[in-house]
């Protein structure tokens, strides 16, 4: 039996791609293993995983800014990498999956120092911090944006992300009875990921009076952000976060409203939404989603409006354009070479083993 070392983790990004890849290694016979944090959300999604086992190590965080922390970190990181070493060692597996973040940097190092095959994966337009480290001890890096794969030379395979299959099984009749809509307007759906996006909340719901003659609104605003005074407004459905009904919403969706997070944009050009897209400003990130963002606008794949040039009034405007053209984008979306990435990723996984024999 093959057995695989599966790392990444400090945000949902760093850890849900491996949800589409888990049931097809499972399927070819792998035994997996996951290094990661514990607390931390990558244990918080794995654990309830069958048939992963989870192996918990130290690690440190990465910042890009002076803290009394990056002292005592550093040995927090070389703890990882001693925990790490020791557990691949134990397990021996035949290759190691690494979808970044700080607490892969260990596992990446010691799955080196252990001769292990390595594939990592970066979502973004450009490569984080953690992937560019971790580049130099893989044998190559998966990513999604054509621009990163340049960027990362000779390392870099444009694959796209890996996506859960049941995003594909998502029903519009079950969407719509979710939000209690009837079907005879079009459907925006809004998310601002995870935790929500307190500009896009605000903003949409100063929006409503001018959105709602033209369109239901399906609205994920994170959590402790529901607003009951609005649980009578029709055509408006709003809920901190959808798990398991998240593809009957997204099948439901004629258009969607989103942050610009990578992963998020992968599941919407696999099942081809037309996109309105505010991605988080500098002033919040280090850039990547503006990065993201002007990317799939270049492709056809979406429209933009910054943050910075948020209002009722232009957030209106800018929806109902999308409406107009959401089918003109939709077909850019349908010729995109470059997917769901399961499949790519899968094979890059075999690819790296046999070039070691």
């Amino acid at each position: 039996m093959k057995r695989i070392v599966l790392t990444g983790g400090g945000t949902a990004g760093h850890v849900s791609p491996h949800l589409g890849l888990i049931p097809r290694l499972q399927a070819a016979g792998y035994e997996l293993h996951y290094i990661g944090r514990q607390p931390g959300i990558e244990y918080d999604i794995i654990h309830a995983v069958d048939g992963v086992a989870y192996h918990p190590i130290s690690c440190g965080k990465l910042r890009r800014y002076f803290s009394p922390e990056n002292f005592t970190d550093v040995f927090r990181v070389l703890r990882g990498i001693w925990q790490s070493y020791r557990t691949i060692r134990s397990i021996k597996p035949d290759v190691c999956f690494s979808k970044g973040g700080f607490v892969s940097i260990p596992v990446v190092i010691a799955a080196r120092m252990n001769r292990v095959p390595t594939v990592c994966h970066e979502s973004d337009m450009t490569p984080g911090l953690a992937n560019r480290i971790a580049a130099h001890f893989a044998d190559c890096v998966a990513t999604t944006f054509p621009e990163c794969a340049a960027c990362l030379g000779d390392k870099g395979v444009l694959t796209g992300t890996p996506l859960r299959c049941d995003l594909f099984e998502g029903s519009r009749e079950r969407g719509l009875r979710l939000a209690g809509f009837d079907g005879r307007k079009p459907v925006l759906l809004v998310t601002g990921g995870s935790q929500g996006a307190q500009a896009i909340n605000r903003c949409l719901r100063q929006s409503l009076g001018r959105l709602l003659p033209a369109m239901d609104v399906l609205h994920l605003c994170g959590k402790g952000n529901l607003d009951a005074g609005l649980n009578t407004q029709k055509g408006y459905r709003q809920f901190e976060y959808l798990q398991e009904p998240w593809p009957d919403a997204l099948a439901a969706a004629d258009i969607v409203l989103s942050r610009a997070g990578a992963n998020t944009l992968s599941e919407l050009l696999a099942i081809k939404k037309p996109m309105l897209l505010i991605p988080y400003p500098l002033s919040a990130s280090r850039g990547d989603q503006i990065k993201n963002a002007a990317s799939f606008e270049k492709q056809g794949f979406a429209q933009v409006l910054k943050q910075e040039a948020l209002t009722p009034e232009t957030l209106s405007k800018a929806l109902g354009a999308l409406l107009e053209s959401k089918d003109t984008l939709t077909a850019a979306m349908a010729l995109c070479p470059v997917q769901n990435g399961t499949d790519a990723v899968l094979k890059l996984i075999e690819d790296v083993q046999t070039r070691r024999v």
